[in-house]
């Protein structure tokens, strides 16, 4: 029965689907992660001052590059990709140490370009090394991170019901500030009414519907929030119409990369957050997807980052790391076929040569996609709980500490953004990161409360897992 399961399991990750089902199946995953995708290039290149062509170029060669990232990681290169349906975007935790890069000296965009190279380099050294970590990730840790992921995002999916982010990032007398946005229908009961809409569209059709219709339940929903939202004069198209139908991305478009040993180390201090994040990430695609993430595939996965983040150096954009939006996704769809994310990934190199196509999705509102976020999101916190719905609390009330503690430190930068603005600069990009946060402190006080031999205990929950499903 167990070799069974085994094969079953392994089908459902290696399936590949017909052609029809991949577009689209991809195609929604592509809508959940675009807003996220070009936002970090977009608030880059205006805070250096670069040009809007160069801005518009920035994002082309961030979409192209994802695309190639994301191949890597859901297809797979020998010994690297973890080979689960993962998007890769551009990390959130580089924006702030990337515009303090580019405003040093001379180094400009192209110290950015280098500094994030030599971090993807550093990224491949160290993965083997951050994969042996796996050991201290225990249900009750692991729980706990995919946990504080969901209830991270969720802050995102909120803000895109209300029509973007309640506040924007901008450059104010060298620093990087939160200003009020200056969009007047942010929270507009216009806005909120069509992500009620988009959210009971998504639920209906995960409820009623059944077979491929149900497992793009979501892209079904921002379809039919499009149309009424464009109904309502809500969608604007004026940007599709400028775009052009081809830009060639090309490496070193802004000349050769500089290498600057204190914008290096800073960079590689983000790539150890994008590793502590992805490797939650994983875990929780492994949770989703019945495949178990064992040493050597996390090794696999966390190579595909460093790989990724070079590649993201050399074409002119950023760091890379699993996109969380996705995560949930897959909770919803129930589609596990990493091919879907293959399909994604391909969809991302096209929507980076054709600049049209990007605007043609960028001219989805931010209101359509909260309402499906909304449930996406939802459901990796949904999935942490699960996890920690087989951990002995009453057996072992420490286990109780460690995730009560754990998520109040997750929750610092979500609830207190400037919480840690007296410590040092230097230490804002491990200190930003909920996520990461949430996962230090969990694996100590597990490491206190439980010691390093609960393997065994991982072992036994996941086996009854399986023995249930």
């Amino acid at each position: 029965m167990a070799a069974t399961d085994a094969v079953s399991t392994k089908d459902h990750v290696d399936e590949m689907l017909p052609a029809p089902r991949l577009a689209a199946l991809g195609l929604q995953h592509v809508l959940v992660m675009y807003a996220g995708a070009v936002a970090v290039p977009l608030i880059v290149g205006r805070a250096l001052g670069l040009q809007p062509q160069d801005v518009a170029f920035l994002i082309s060669a961030d979409l192209f590059a994802c695309g190639v990232a994301t191949l890597i990681q859901a297809w797979g290169l020998p010994g690297v990709g973890i080979r689960l349906p993962v998007m890769m975007g551009v990390t959130f935790a580089s924006v702030t140490p990337m515009i303090a890069i580019g405003k040093t000296g001379d180094l400009g965009i192209t110290g950015v370009f280098g500094a994030v190279i030599a971090a993807g380099v550093f990224g491949l050294v160290i993965s083997p090394l951050v994969s042996r970590m796996l050991r201290f990730f225990p249900p009750v840790v692991t729980g706990t991170i995919i946990l504080v992921i969901g209830v991270s995002l969720m802050r995102v999916g909120i803000q895109w019901a209300a029509g973007g982010p309640a506040f924007i990032t901008a450059m104010i007398e060298g620093k990087l500030r939160l200003i009020d946005n200056p969009n007047p229908n942010y929270g507009a009961p216009g806005g909120l009414a069509i992500a009620g809409f988009v959210l009971l569209v998504v639920l209906g059709i995960t409820r009623f519907a059944r077979g491929f219709l149900q497992n793009v339940a979501v892209l079904a929903g921002i379809v039919i929030g499009c149309l009424v939202a464009g109904a309502f004069g809500m969608m604007n198209f004026d940007a599709v119409g400028r775009a052009g139908w081809f830009a060639l991305v090309t490496p070193f478009h802004f000349g050769a990369p500089k290498f600057e040993i204190f914008s290096i180390v800073t960079m590689c201090l983000v790539m150890i957050v994008v590793m502590i994040e992805s490797t939650g990430m994983f875990l929780a695609l492994g949770e989703m997807t019945g495949r178990k993430v064992d040493q050597a595939s996390l090794t696999k996965g966390l190579r595909a980052d460093g790989l990724g983040t070079i590649i993201g150096g050399v074409f002119n954009t950023f760091p890379y790391t699993s996109f969380s939006q996705n995560v949930g996704l897959v909770g919803v769809t129930g589609v596990r076929s990493r091919f879907v994310a293959v399909a994604g990934g391909v969809i991302l190199l096209a929507m980076g040569l054709i600049p049209k196509l990007g605007a043609l999705v960028e001219a989805v509102p931010q209101a359509v996609l909260g309402g499906a976020g909304i449930v996406m999101f939802g459901m990796v916190a949904a999935t942490g709980a699960r996890i920690l719905a087989g951990v002995d609390f009453k057996g072992n009330r420490n286990n109780l500490y460690i995730v009560a503690v754990s998520v109040g430190f997750g929750m610092i930068p979500l609830v207190a953004p400037n919480f840690f603005k007296q410590l040092p600069h230097g230490l804002h990009p491990l200190l930003e990161s909920g996520i990461l946060l949430a996962a230090v402190a969990a694996v100590v006080l597990n490491l206190f409360f439980n010691g390093a031999g609960r393997a065994d205990e991982r072992a036994a929950i996941e086996a009854a897992s399986h023995a249930e499903a």
